[in-house]
């Protein structure tokens, strides 16, 4: 008896009839959700110029030109290199990317009537050089997909990413303040008009190395030692890397001042300890570790001391230390469910709104209604790169995964949860929304390699890279199929 053909194969379709339609295949989805991503986008640019030139201007046309140029870019690579990833990311992405380019260009509007009312110079447009910053993401997005052929190969250099992402990590703290402290925080690498935050391309070496290191010692993370309270908890000497990731991030906040990186980094590390080891005492410990850093960090930094102050009550200091939190909420609160409608707000009001603000300036013109679908597309391109984690079959591809999509998780969390009075400031930008350089190319890089590694778990069998030298201990699952001609052996060897 034959195995029945796949339906993949079969010429007809879906039914396998002859004539029958098939199904959409993942580079007709993609395009079709790029195409209304377009829509949308365009849309919200005549919006903004409706509301505020009341007339069309041609800066809507180089903008739009310019973003249909890189959805096709984008969209033509990904079927070049990864032609079975999953259709929903790169749409998202483009979205995401769309509505923070709309934003952009009406803070921009904004504020050249500002210049313009007070009789000052009209300033550099943002919209422009967000453009080039993401002609560079794709770029970089482009030579990851092709340099990376298999994700497997990532582990290899497991612990060379580690140590170039703790330089990267380090060096603007290193540096002097001339050159490296913006607002308070040593983040930057300036060099003349131009700068760089090695920090967000250190996350995702960081990603790589831990992912790396949890598949090489897992069995040292999965040991069991004593019970308590029903729980497994780790032997104290398998508790080194936890405390060296704790150190980490103290050494961070200590040295850059920067609460968001350092939050960021031992929360991915958490996570991925959780799912390697699937161990809820990880979980708890590494909460406590959490707990005593934040109340050290208070009672020793004066800045830390200081977002607490202003989380708890902004209105104290309205017109200093306050203002920026403060204009936002009433932001949000002009906005109400339905919005002032794209460019007929006063998102300008808040300090950095096209950058750490830009969650209150689209919560006032689009409302909460608007703000829930972003989250919407936010949640589709974080479930994608889970289920990609799911569904691979090497351990290394599910952490590195599962890394990747929890630091976009986790970044959305922390910016939405500053902005709205949930937890304190700490300074980190939306991905793919916010103006920056860095945040976006780094990116682009992070979402090519959920695509690669969404192509791996999604292609056919027959297409997939050959598994490298590794021990069979270490060798990832493969599924096969039964020979499709012959008998099957029965339990006697000869009868079916």
């Amino acid at each position: 008896m034959a195995a029945p053909e796949s339906t993949a194969a079969r010429p007809g379709g879906a039914n396998g009839r002859e004539g029958a339609p098939a199904l959409p295949t993942g580079r007709t989805i993609e395009l079709l959700l790029l195409v209304f991503a377009a829509i949308i986008v365009t849309g919200a640019l005549v919006l903004v110029e409706a509301n505020q030139e009341q007339e069309l201007t041609p800066t809507l046309l180089y903008v739009g030109l310019a973003y249909l140029v890189v959805l096709t870019l984008a969209h033509l690579a990904v079927r070049r290199f990864a032609p079975y990833a999953d259709p929903l990311i790169l749409p998202s992405v483009a979205l995401l990317n769309g509505l923070g380019l709309v934003m952009i260009h009406r803070l921009d509007l904004a504020d050249q009537d500002r210049a313009a009312l007070l009789g000052q110079p009209v300033p550099d447009s943002l919209v422009f050089k967000q453009i080039l910053w993401t002609a560079v993401g794709l770029a970089l997005f482009i030579a990851v997909l092709w340099w990376v052929s298999d994700h497997r190969t990532l582990a290899r250099y497991g612990f060379t990413c580690g140590l170039v992402g703790l330089v990267l990590l380090a060096l603007p703290g290193l540096l002097p303040s001339s050159i490296s402290e913006v607002n308070g925080a040593k983040l930057w690498i300036r060099v003349g008009g131009a700068g760089i935050q090695p920090g967000e391309f250190a996350k995702i070496l960081l990603i790589i190395f831990f992912s790396a290191f949890l598949v090489q010692k897992r069995d040292l993370f999965s040991t069991a030692g004593r019970r308590f309270l029903g729980m497994e908890l780790p032997r104290a000497r398998d508790l080194a890397p936890l405390l060296v990731a704790w150190g980490l991030s103290v050494g961070v906040l200590v040295v850059e001042r920067d609460l968001g990186s350092s939050l960021l980094i031992f929360g991915i590390l958490l996570v991925l300890l959780y799912a390697a080891t699937e161990r809820v005492s990880w979980m708890l410990i590494g909460l406590g570790f959490f707990v005593v850093g934040a109340l050290i960090a208070y009672q020793l930094f004066g800045h830390v001391q200081v977002r607490v102050q202003v989380w708890l009550d902004p209105f104290s200091d309205y017109e200093n230390r306050g203002y920026q939190i403060a204009q936002a909420l009433f932001g949000l609160g002009t906005g109400g469910v339905g919005g002032t409608g794209l460019g007929a707000g006063r998102p300008d009001l808040v300090p950095f709104a096209e950058s750490d603000f830009i969650w209150s300036s689209l919560g006032e013109e689009l409302g909460l209604i608007g703000l829930a679908s972003i989250l919407v597309v936010y949640l589709v391109l974080i479930t994608r790169g889970l289920r990609s984690a799911l569904a691979v079959r090497d351990s290394f591809g599910k952490l590195l995964a599962t890394g990747l999509s929890f630091a976009v998780a986790l970044q959305i969390f922390v910016v939405i949860g500053g902005v709205t009075k949930l937890i304190p400031l700490t300074g980190l930008t939306l991905p793919f929304l916010s103006y920056g350089g860095s945040s976006l190319v780094a990116n682009y890089a992070l979402v090519a390699m959920l695509l690669r590694i969404s192509n791996a778990a999604r292609a056919p069998l027959t297409r997939r890279p050959a598994a490298p030298a590794v021990p069979i201990a270490d060798a990832g699952t493969e599924l096969v199929q039964r020979p499709t001609t012959g008998p099957i052996p029965g339990p006697t060897g000869g009868r079916p």
